[in-house]
This record gives C-alpha cells, sequence and structure tokens, in this order.
C-alpha cells in the first residue's frame, strides 16, 4: 500500500512538472519575440508565426495524444511527448535560419500538446475517485500557473543571460530527468480494447483542425466582420467544418462495424459532454483575457512596460490556489458545484477591474479574486465532467475539451483586442467633447499665474485649431511651453483624455469576461439537472 502511494506521488509530481513545461514555453516565447525576429531578421508579422505554428501544433496533437495514449499506453505516450518537446526545444535553440526555427516549434508543440490530457487521463484511470479531484486540481495549477508566468521568466533569463537560445535550452535537462524517472516510476496503464489505429480518421481530423484553428487565427478584432469575410478567414474555417462533417459520417461507419474509430461519435451525442465543451471553450476565452493584463496596469496604473508582466503574479498565485481549491471541492461537493463557484467568483474579479481599481492595491485584491475563480475552472471539475461516465475514450475527451479550451484562447484575444483599439480610435473624439471641460477645471485647480494665463492664451488658438487626431499633437504645444505649471496641466489633461480611451477599451474587454463568467454560471445551473438524470441512466444498467 506505502509502494502504491509513493508511485502515485511520484507519477503526479512528474506529470505536474511535464504540464508546467509545456505551459510555460508559449508565455516564455512572447518576451523574446522581438529579439528572435532581430536575430532571423524578419518582420513582426512572420515573426508571430513562432507562437501560431506552435498553437496550430497544439490543436492537430491534442486530439490524436488523446486517443493513442487510451490505446497505446499513457506511459509510453508521456515519454514520446516529452522528447519530442525536448528534441523540439534543442533544435529551437539551434536554429541556423527562420524556416527551421519554425519546424522545430511544430515539433515542439507535438510534444507538449498531448502532456495534460495524458496526466488527466492517468489520474482518472488510476486514482481513487475520492483523490481525483486534488490530483487533476495539482496538475490545473501547473497549467494556470504556467501559462500566466511564462511571459514574467521569459523577461528574467532573458535578463539574466542576454541571448534567446537558454529559453529553449533550459528544457532539454528537464525533459531529459522527466524522461529518465518517467521510465523508472511511472506505471504503464492504458484502455483494454486497443486495436488498430484509425490512421484515415486521424488525418481528417487533423487537417479539419488544422483549417478551422488557421481560419480562426487570421480574425481581425478591429473589424471583426469585415475580417471574417475574407477568404482567409470564412474559406478555412468553412473548409474545415466540411471536413469535420466528413469525418463524422466516416466515424459512423466504423461505428457500424464495430471498428475504432479516432473520434467516437457517441461523445458529441451525449448533452453532458457537449455542455461540457461549451463551458470548456468559454474558460479558453477567460484565460485569454489574462494575457492583457500587464497592458492593463501599464495604461490604468501607469506601471512600466518593463515592470508591468511582473504584475501578473498575484492573478497567477491565485489561480494556482484555485486549482488546488477546485479539486478539493470537487471531491467534497462535486464537479457542478464548482464550475458554478467559479463562475461567480471569476464574474466578480473581473467585474471590479472597470468599475473599481483606481490603485494598486485595488487591482491586487481584483487579480486575486478574478484568479481565485479561474483557477477553480483550470483543474478538475471539467475533466470529471467530460469522463464520468466513460469505462473508455478518456484520453478522447478529454483531448476534446482541451482542443475546444484551444479554440475559445484563439479566438478571443483578437475580439479583446479588437475593444482596446476602438478605445483608442475615440481619442480625437474625446478631444473634441471633454477635453476643453478637463483643461479648465485643471487650470482652475493648478491656480495659473498672470504670466501662465498669458501663455495659455497665446496657444489656446493653436490648439483649437489642431484636428486631435492624435495626443501626439500636443508633443510640439509641450516643447513650447515655458511656464512649467501651464506644462504639467496641459500635459495632465492630455493624460486623462488617453486614460478616459483606454478605460473605455479595457472596459469592454472586462465585461466581455463578466459576460463569459456569468454565462458558465447559467451553463452549471443548466447542467445539473441533464447530469443527474444521466447518472441515474447509468445507474439503472
Amino acid at each position: 500500500m506505502k509502494n502504491q502511494s509513493s508511485n502515485a506521488t511520484w507519477t503526479l509530481t512528474l506529470f505536474c512538472i511535464g504540464v508546467l513545461m509545456a505551459a510555460l514555453d508559449n508565455g516564455i516565447i512572447s518576451a523574446a519575440l522581438t529579439t528572435i525576429n532581430s536575430s532571423f531578421d524578419v518582420s513582426a508579422n512572420w515573426g508571430a508565426w513562432g507562437v501560431t505554428i506552435y498553437t496550430l501544433g497544439l490543436a492537430i496533437s491534442i486530439p490524436i495524444v488523446g486517443k493513442i495514449s487510451d490505446r497505446y499506453g499513457r506511459k509510453k505516450l508521456f515519454i514520446v511527448e516529452i522528447t519530442l518537446f525536448g528534441l523540439g526545444s534543442l533544435l529551437v535553440a539551434l536554429s541556423p535560419n527562420f524556416v527551421f526555427y519554425l519546424i522545430s516549434r511544430f515539433i515542439q508543440a507535438m510534444g507538449g500538446g498531448g502532456i495534460f490530457i495524458i496526466g488527466s487521463s492517468h489520474i482518472l484511470s488510476t486514482f481513487p475517485k475520492e483523490q481525483q479531484g486534488k490530483a487533476l486540481g495539482a496538475l490545473g495549477a501547473m497549467n494556470g500557473i504556467g501559462a500566466i508566468l511564462g511571459p514574467n521568466l521569459g523577461s528574467i533569463i532573458l535578463d539574466f543571460t542576454g541571448n534567446w537560445h537558454y529559453l529553449f535550452l533550459i528544457n532539454v535537462p528537464i525533459a531529459l530527468v522527466l524522461v529518465i524517472l518517467g521510465i523508472l516510476k511511472i506505471e504503464e496503464t492504458k484502455e483494454s480494447s486497443a486495436g488498430k489505429l484509425d490512421l484515415v480518421g486521424a488525418i481528417l481530423l487533423s487537417f479539419s483542425v488544422l483549417c478551422i484553428m488557421y481560419g480562426l487565427t487570421n480574425i481581425d478584432g478591429v473589424s471583426l466582420l469585415d475580417s471574417i469575410a475574407t477568404p482567409e478567414v470564412y474559406g478555412f474555417i468553412l473548409g474545415g467544418i466540411a471536413l469535420f462533417t466528413f469525418l463524422i459520417f466516416y466515424n459512423r461507419s466504423l461505428d457500424k462495424r464495430d471498428l475504432d474509430p479516432i473520434l467516437p461519435v457517441k461523445l458529441l451525442t451525449q448533452p453532458t459532454y457537449l455542455l461540457t465543451l461549451l463551458i470548456g471553450a468559454l474558460s479558453g476565452a477567460l484565460i485569454a483575457g489574462m494575457i492583457f493584463i500587464p497592458s492593463f496596469v501599464e495604461e490604468i496604473l501607469g506601471v512600466s512596460a518593463e515592470t508591468s508582466g511582473y504584475w501578473m503574479t498575484p492573478l497567477a498565485l491565485a489561480s494556482g490556489f484555485g486549482a488546488a481549491f477546485g479539486g478539493m471541492l470537487v471531491d467534497k461537493r462535486g464537479p457542478i458545484i464548482a464550475v458554478f463557484v467559479s463562475g461567480l467568483i471569476t464574474a466578480i474579479g473581473f467585474l471590479l477591474f472597470p468599475t473599481w481599481i483606481e490603485l494598486k492595491w485595488q487591482f491586487i485584491i481584483s487579480s486575486c479574486i478574478a484568479g481565485l475563480g479561474m483557477g477553480i475552472l483550470l483543474g478538475a471539475p471539467l475533466n470529471i465532467l467530460a469522463t464520468e461516465r466513460l469505462e473508455k475514450d478518456k484520453g478522447t475527451s478529454l483531448a476534446g475539451l482541451s482542443l475546444v479550451r484551444q479554440i475559445g484562447m484563439t479566438i478571443a484575444p483578437t475580439i479583446y483586442a479588437g475593444f482596446i483599439v476602438r478605445g483608442f480610435n475615440k481619442i480625437p473624439e474625446l478631444f473634441k467633447t471633454d477635453f476643453s471641460s478637463i483643461l479648465q477645471k485643471n487650470m482652475e485647480a493648478a491656480d495659473l499665474s498672470p504670466l501662465a494665463m498669458q501663455e495659455f492664451q497665446q496657444l489656446a488658438g493653436k490648439m483649437a485649431s489642431m484636428d486631435h487626431s492624435t495626443n501626439m499633437d500636443y508633443s510640439s504645444i509641450l516643447e513650447q511651453i515655458q511656464d512649467p505649471t501651464l506644462k504639467e496641466v496641459i500635459k495632465s489633461s492630455v493624460d486623462q483624455i488617453t486614460l478616459m480611451a483606454a478605460q473605455n477599451g479595457y472596459g469592454g474587454l472586462f465585461y466581455s469576461t463578466v459576460v463569459i463568467s456569468a454565462l458558465v454560471v447559467l451553463l452549471a445551473l443548466i447542467l445539473k439537472p441533464i447530469r443527474q438524470r444521466a447518472l441515474q441512466e447509468k445507474a439503472k444498467l
């Protein structure tokens, strides 16, 4: 019994380290994109493919790894995934040119995509039911913390070494240790009904996901409807849907012949699973909202760009705690109550961002509340809901959940960015409607001297003739002002206009996350009676 407990602890620890390593990577690279682009002499648009190709690789690998880990063994696939990730990391660090770098990033993604799924399905297959929530919560904590802290860690490594290659070389020894300990410490688990891999289905699914994800990455959040109407978006998305539809019919034919398809159609006919997938997609959209925290503290709270990433730390720590707490909540009260509580807490946390935050301590409190709610959702409840009635295909079920979460994380940032850009696009309008009143109040409060007022009168005509296309119009005027008090008054008035625009844009973003969180709460309430009926039907069998 003691030996079993020791093996379980070793297994969970290795999976947690693997999940953390993979989750950190996509965030780490964001800190070094500019440096990497310069080293390969490519534009920012081309450089963004370092992130895009990784996202596409994840989307392709996730559903396939989930299936073959069930069939051929989770230990084997964990070792294969870690090896691929470590090899990809080494190749990225040694890349002699940009094309080689992109191929290496794809190899990395093929290795990193399935680690969380393999770990989750192993836990659900081997851990006692009363311990699954805590174990899945630990995995979820690593996933959430890694995704959020990645940019910070990337900045630290880059500042310390001055070389972006170390961002990836650091993965190699960790992967090597994980492979060795995985071989020694993890016990093999797989489903008993392993058969021949559905290669045709795997190819269809891969191309379907690739088309849909590529189409989604081309969406422009500022001109959303116009971008959707372009062939680069609707063409690929419709092509992916057509391939997926064909895959469904193909899989049905395999089901009728008692063969094992890559995507079991029965999963997609279960209302509980479909609602869980919808909540999973919404959770991905909520995770994407966290990406904009550094720019929020920079624009709204005046934090420097160099240190803005560190302000993710309260949210990351709260997210890790929330995942662990969510696991315990699932074990004691069940997954539905955990989803409900998560959505409610997250909604409150994100609502505080546009309605309450003016000072840094308020930001810390709001971040901790939002992180706590998000962490609960990232860990155990959705994994339990996706697999609790399944005797087989647990890895496939979890893969579907991870895939829709990735889709949510892909769509949401473009929409959020659209709110921010539209907010800043209102600066000319705000100058026309609000600048005069703001300037007048600031001048009255400053009690300007007669000489300052005289200087202002000389500048007033020039300021009135400006078209206010950007606040940069005031730069030349500020340089001409001699009186320091007047200069500060005009500068602070301009800054207030910029702040109003930022608040408008980020307000739209965070109100959107509040709506998404409220939808999570609503779906939990809808899911409760459906799940109860499903469990009752299973008990009768």
